[in-house]
């Protein structure tokens, strides 16, 4: 805008010199005409004065009188218009000037004048004849410059004038031009208003205002919402990472860089492709599949846990622009499918021996194959798996109830040490049969909770501290009140549990010692109970066991659960 302020100001000044130049030419040379012709006329009227007069002895005077200076050229012309007299040449060599605008006109008229150019243009000559009494016409002409050669001649100096002027006028223009330029150049965009503003610009100022107020609106809601984006993408655990049709990762989140173990730390801002975050088949078909505007799902096991990876594609106006890929920690839920899948064949199973016990027995009772004295040992064999099968059911719908946290009971106070003496002597007789002592310890430890559940928690404790222990061992069930918390104990010197076994035997089905548990019988969910139990309850199970020295568990319940 500058140059061209500039430039257009050295464009206006030339030209207004060059039309004022030849303006200039012409008016001067109008005038000087009009003072030509004028004084031509006053000429031409003296010599018609002394023509009447003195008659044709006045121009052989002139002649004689010896006027050299040639400035006018006299011309005496006949009414036949025959050169009777001229002053530039010899008379008889003229042809005749009838035909002479100007002597036609005056021959007609009484007055006639012409004006005629060279054949070069340079020069243009100007004629006025008056009629004299005598029919005869005198004739005055006087030859100038055209207009056309005094500009010619003038160029010269116009253009060693304009030189000058053209220097002058880029000074004065530059410094114009930057005086013009000043406030705009000055004009602050985050402050329009401020400082001074020409009338032409009032309105753009007002707008630039109005507009920067509307983007800093617009600023401030863009914010928020990026502000919120990374809000609710930096609190999933969920990986999240936008890429542009280019495979480059635009936006990502923190639990996307911990799942893939990327270090960006060092990156200092360069792009970064999406595939050299996981270089694996897997996440590389995954995002293909997205770039190519399909719906891309795989999973991807990373650092021993299980990844699912879906990807989507973002399109625009029918043009892809990239792709969102999500990753989701599906560990828990791969394990909660493989242990239902495990317990379902764990169920199969337990369900189908006592069934095929059954079947059996009854199947040769009914073929009349069993001795009448052996029948009541086949019949006692039936209701023995049919007890079994039934304690397997009714294991499996507790757990059910407890992982859907349905019991069907309502809370309850539960004073724990009451509990506990109760369980023990239901377990009296089992413990003689097996030469194990059961001794009660501890003191009052109510709990608010579902009495059957806790019933059956303490049971299966102190039930498998006596199946899995030695003749002559012992069982201690100790309650009581610990910092607040309630706390019930079952102590054992039985067989203990093998190290690799203990994260396990909370496990549903798990034994340790499988032929020992056909033996004693037992569903394999008793420990599966405590731990739902306690999770029911929100109370914890702590376990400590040693290898044929004996196990302790203990349950601590949450003080919330204390009852005034």
């Amino acid at each position: 805008m500058k140059r061209k302020i500039y430039w257009n100001i050295c464009l206006m000044a030339m030209f207004s010199m060059a039309a004022a130049t030849l303006l200039m030419a012409w008016i001067l040379n109008r005038d000087l005409q009009a003072q030509m012709r004028q004084s031509v006329q006053t000429e031409t009227r003296y010599l018609e004065a002394a023509l009447e007069k003195a008659g044709p002895d006045f121009l052989s005077s002139l002649v004689g009188h010896g006027d050299g200076s040639r400035l006018n050229r006299i011309s005496w012309i006949d009414a036949d218009g025959t050169v009777v007299y001229d002053s530039y040449a010899d008379s008889e060599s003229l042809e005749n000037h009838s035909g002479r605008p100007e002597v036609a006109q005056a021959l007609q008229t009484g007055r006639g004048q012409s004006t005629r150019l060279s054949n070069t243009l340079t020069e243009q000559t100007y004629y006025y004849a008056v009629r004299l009494d005598d029919g005869s016409v005198i004739r005055v002409a006087r030859t100038t410059r055209s207009v056309l050669a005094v500009i010619v001649d003038t160029i010269p100096w116009m253009a060693a004038m304009a030189a000058a002027i053209l220097a002058v006028t880029m000074l004065l223009a530059r410094r114009q031009t930057r005086r013009i330029m000043e406030p705009i150049n000055q004009l602050d965009p985050d402050h329009p208003q401020d400082g001074y503003v020409y009338d032409e610009l009032s309105l753009l100022v007002r707008r630039m205002e109005k507009q920067k107020g509307t983007i800093q609106k617009q600023i401030r809601t863009m914010r928020e919402k990026q502000e919120e984006f990374t809000a609710i993408t930096e609190n999933m655990r969920e990986g999240f990472i936008i890429v542009n049709s280019h495979a480059d990762v635009i936006s990502y989140n923190s639990s996307a860089i911990r799942i893939l173990g990327v270090d960006l730390k060092h990156n200092d801002g360069a792009t970064i492709n999406v595939l050299s975050m996981n270089r694996s088949s897997t996440f590389r078909q995954v995002v293909d599949a997205a770039l190519r505007g399909e719906h891309g799902e795989q999973m991807l096991r990373l650092n021993g846990r299980c990844y699912q990876l879906i990807a989507n594609p973002v399109s625009e106006g029918g043009d892809r622009r990239g792709a969102v890929v999500v990753i989701l920690d599906v560990t828990e839920q791969q394990s909660r499918d493989e242990l239902r899948r495990e317990f379902t064949a764990n169920v199969s199973h337990e369900l189908k021996t006592p069934l095929t016990s059954i079947s059996g027995y009854a199947e040769i009772m009914k073929n009349g194959l069993v001795q009448p004295e052996d029948m009541g040992r086949f019949s006692e064999k039936i209701y023995t798996e049919a007890q079994r099968l039934i304690t397997l059911v009714g294991d499996i719908i507790r757990l059910s109830q407890l992982d859907e946290e349905n019991v069907g009971v309502e809370n309850t106070s539960v004073d724990l040490y009451l509990l506990a003496g109760d369980i023990l002597d239901r377990l009296r007789e089992p413990a003689a049969t097996a030469k194990v002592s059961l001794v009660q310890k501890g003191e009052a430890a109510v709990v608010c909770g579902a009495a059957p559940i806790l019933d059956e928690m303490i049971f299966n404790l102190c039930d498998n501290s006596i199946k899995y222990n030695r003749s002559g061992g012992y069982v201690i069930v100790t309650t009581g009140v610990e910092n607040g918390h309630p706390v019930v104990s079952v102590e054992d010197n039985g067989i203990g549990i093998p190290d690799a076994d203990k994260e396990h035997i909370f496990e549903r089905f798990y034994r340790v010692d499988k032929s020992h548990s056909r033996q004693i019988g037992g569903t394999g969910l008793g420990l599966s109970i405590v731990k739902h139990g306690a999770i029911y309850h929100k109370a914890r199970v702590e376990m400590e066991s040693r290898l044929g020295k004996g196990t302790t568990v203990r349950i601590v319940f949450p003080q919330a659960a204390v009852e005034a």
